[in-house]
């Protein structure tokens, strides 16, 4: 089958738009749809609901997206493995992480991988950490950079690049919330605290995991979508949060913020890369992930 027309596909089913996935495509939206009825009529089944306000995959769509996304891993894979006994790999790698991992480590992975691979394209995505594993294993990103899940999911592969702790914060002006700082089981003091919280994910489990061993039913201010908006939202003074230091190191609001002195500690972000294993035998995601020591 037409790899060009599985692409388009995949990039339609990924974004559900017809704007977005004909600019990712590098076709206009009529060739697109042209493309896609051609996909359809081959299959002799509809892959998309579609009307002038939203596109949505229907079963048998979502049956052959798998087959899609597979049938390019292997085409994928074969074409590199035949330019690499030629002696140069070519081909694209897309990664997925968030605006402060984009910050802090993608500069150098992608510094030593473009010298060595020159005719590789990198594709980058940004957004929310907490997506990072599930687009990985759903197979809209090749890698992601993001905190290892506990336990890590089968047929994930994972590279630690680095380890950050995840602290308490306060407004440096807001003194109820600093003397926070050194206090071990003060369970009255933490329970009148207002709690600036991530609203699911890793460090939502492992604050919530602390507050039930200290005994302590937190008072929860407000729960937030993106570490920096809860850096944002200390500033103001508003309660104390958590989140992971490199996010507070990266934020342009550091100078207005303290961290607290919290024992005992939570315990640090295990950083790195993950990928499904079984795209370690494409040629240029081993080449990628072998680059970084």
């Amino acid at each position: 089958m037409d790899t060009r027309l599985l692409k388009q596909f995949v990039n339609l089913a990924d974004s559900l738009h017809f704007g977005r996935a004909s600019e990712a495509s590098h076709v206009s939206p009529s060739a697109l749809s042209r493309g896609i009825r051609q996909l359809e009529e081959d299959l002799g089944a509809s892959l998309f609901d579609r009307d002038n306000r939203s596109v949505a995959l229907t079963h048998a769509g979502k049956l052959f997206l798998r087959y899609a996304r597979d049938s390019l891993t292997q085409w994928e894979a074969i074409r590199n493995e035949l330019m690499e006994e030629a002696g140069e790999l070519h081909g694209e790698v897309s990664i997925y992480c968030s605006v402060t991992a984009s910050y802090s480590f993608l500069f150098d992975l992608l510094s030593r991988f473009r010298r060595e691979h020159p005719r590789i394209e990198i594709k980058l995505h940004t957004g929310d950490p907490e997506n990072a594993v599930p687009r990985v294993l759903a197979g809209a990103e090749d890698i992601a950079i993001g905190a290892r899940p506990e336990p890590l999911q089968s047929g994930l592969a994972f590279k630690s690049i680095a380890a950050t702790p995840l602290v308490f914060i306060a407004a440096k002006d807001k003194t109820e919330f600093l003397g926070l700082s050194g206090r071990r089981r003060d369970a009255a003091a933490w329970a009148a605290t207002p709690m600036i919280l991530s609203e699911s994910g890793l460090a939502r489990r492992r604050v919530d995991a602390w507050f039930r061993e200290q005994k302590i039913q937190p008072s929860v201010y407000a729960q937030v979508a993106g570490n920096e908006a809860i850096v944002s939202m200390v500033s103001l003074g508003f309660g104390v949060g958590v989140v992971p230091r490199i996010v507070l190191d990266n934020s342009p609001l550091a100078d207005q913020v303290a961290v607290l002195d919290v024992r005992p500690g939570l315990k640090p972000y295990d950083v790195g890369l993950f990928t499904v294993e079984k795209k370690l035998k494409n040629p240029v995601i081993a080449a990628f992930w072998a680059q970084q020591k």
